[in-house]
């Protein structure tokens, strides 16, 4: 086995600035009252000369703006669980090491992603766009990998006969001692793990108790050390407060790409996508403002959801400054494999052109065309949805229904336009000629439909291609009853 190890020193703080560059000092604490001291600080509070263990009235005397956040142990639960459920697209187990560690068992994936070297700067790269510091070390065992992150050095060891060196330059601190224990060890003149490695076993396990002698045994591969796998979630839910109040859509893509980064991490690690998403803004004191963004075709690429999102705020109105971004996916649905034929790319980009549209101008904007067996041609269409089925490009006169017909004179097929009138033209008559800007010359096919007689909508028509003085060909029609009028119905392009 090996295992690589993701340690997050600054967990406590980057919860809190993950959303947003935090430019202001900022300062995690812990504690009550006069006893309240800094658990961690950002760079610009470091920069003010703020330090950890710090009092927080000192604090404040070196910065006068300084945020003050208070530690949130619940919240940094529920980031180790999403970042566990975003590490399952490396490796299928997957183990926390609360309060701010994760193990990766990673042997079967090394050769999928190139090697170990590989997979750990794709692991570090993708943690480091999520917003989080992380120190990263593998071994074969998950505990020895563990000391190694904790104590920010990022080895790689592959062989178990490997680890007692390595080891042996590691801090007590690493074993997690009682104060006693720290002390006895001290007063023995044991400063590192290499040097209670060449103490007697038997001497050690009773001065210190045989529980020292099992921790040693499972760093070092000596003993079974089987970790709990973490189970993530059916649905992704996640959410990131930001450091201060975001007033425009512009700024709030920065901690939106941050959560689809982890979207797209968690529907990886499923061999999935998504066909909708759910935003949601949170405002102080004016509620929620939600944003649904729906897809033709699932999905999971952080860079295009953030693009199509972007399109999608260009028209969001923020009532009020937001403080907290959530996003939602209840339905993520299998990217089954599929095979590809030559115009698989034109059709991809087909579907990209109307997500963005989409996007930019609403749903209702943006759709789509699908035929009804029906002939007459104001009732021969319905609007689809964009891909779902055949669009109207043209025709064939031949069908027949019950009680209706369609018949051509001259031609097997008859083309009708696209761009039908949404209410038929009168034409002016001239010398029993239509006239629109001059006299239209008829071509000599016809096509005569007479439907309709069931729903007191019936028809009697005949309709020719004709051609105008500026040459735009033209689908006209003549009453076959009544007046015999003539009117104009569509153009072709």
């Amino acid at each position: 086995m090996l295992w690589l190890c993701l340690h997050l020193p600054d967990l406590a703080l980057e919860i809190f600035t993950r959303g947003a560059p935090a430019n202001d000092p900022l300062v995690v604490v812990c504690g009550n009252g006069r006893k309240r001291r800094v658990a961690l600080c950002n760079a610009a509070a470091r920069g003010r000369g703020i330090r950890p263990d710090m009092g927080l009235n000192a604090a404040h005397a070196l910065a006068g703006s300084l945020r003050v956040c208070e530690r949130d142990r619940e919240a940094e639960r529920v980031a180790l669980d999403r970042l566990a459920a975003w590490s399952g697209q490396f490796t299928s187990v997957v183990s926390r090491t609360p309060p701010q560690a994760l193990l990766l068992e990673v042997a079967g994936s090394c050769r999928l992603f190139g090697g170990l070297e590989r997979l750990k700067e794709m692991v570090s790269r993708g943690v480091a766009e999520l917003g989080y510091r992380a120190s990263l070390a593998s071994a074969p065992t998950p505990l020895a990998a563990s000391w190694l992150a904790q104590d920010g050095r990022e080895a790689c060891v592959t062989r178990q006969n490997a680890l007692a060196a390595v080891l042996a330059s590691l801090p007590l601190t690493c074993l997690g001692l009682t104060a006693k224990q720290s002390e006895t060890l001290h007063g023995m003149g044991v400063r590192t793990i290499g040097d209670c490695l060449r103490l007697p076993r038997d001497g050690l396990a009773r001065r210190m108790g045989p529980e020292l002698i099992h921790i040693l045994d499972r760093a070092l591969g000596c003993v079974p050390d089987p970790r709990p796998a973490f189970v993530a979630p059916s649905v992704f839910a996640s959410s990131l407060p930001l450091p201060g109040a975001v007033s425009t859509a512009e700024g709030l893509l920065f901690p939106v790409r941050r959560l689809l980064l982890e979207l797209e991490g968690f529907l990886r690690a499923r061999d999935a996508g998504t066909r909708s998403l759910s935003l949601s803004f949170h405002h102080a004191a004016a509620g929620t403002t939600p944003v649904r963004l729906e897809l033709v075709a699932p999905s999971r690429d952080a860079a295009y959801l953030t693009l199509l999102l972007r399109e999608r705020l260009d028209r969001v109105a923020l009532p009020a400054p937001v403080e907290e971004v959530s996003l939602h996916v209840a339905d993520p649905c299998p990217l089954a494999p599929r095979n590809l034929d030559f115009f698989a790319p034109a059709q991809a980009a087909e579907g990209m052109l109307i997500e963005r549209l989409r996007a930019r101008l609403g749903r209702d904007a943006v759709r789509g065309l699908g035929q009804v067996a029906e002939h007459r041609p104001e009732r021969a269409w319905t609007y689809a949805e964009p891909g779902s089925g055949a669009a109207v490009r043209g025709g064939s006169g031949r069908q027949l229904l019950q009680g209706s017909a369609c018949t051509s004179h001259g031609a097997e097929d008859r083309k009708r336009p696209l761009w039908l009138l949404r209410e038929p033209m009168p034409l002016e008559v001239r010398g029993e000629r239509p006239y629109l800007d001059g006299m239209l010359v008829l071509g000599r096919e016809r096509e005569r439909i007479e439907s309709g007689w069931w729903d007191g909508q019936d028809i009697a028509r005949d309709y020719f291609i004709a051609c105008s003085g500026q040459g735009v060909r033209l689908w006209v029609y003549r009453e076959l009853a009544g007046e015999h009028r003539w009117f104009l119905h569509g153009m072709f392009a």
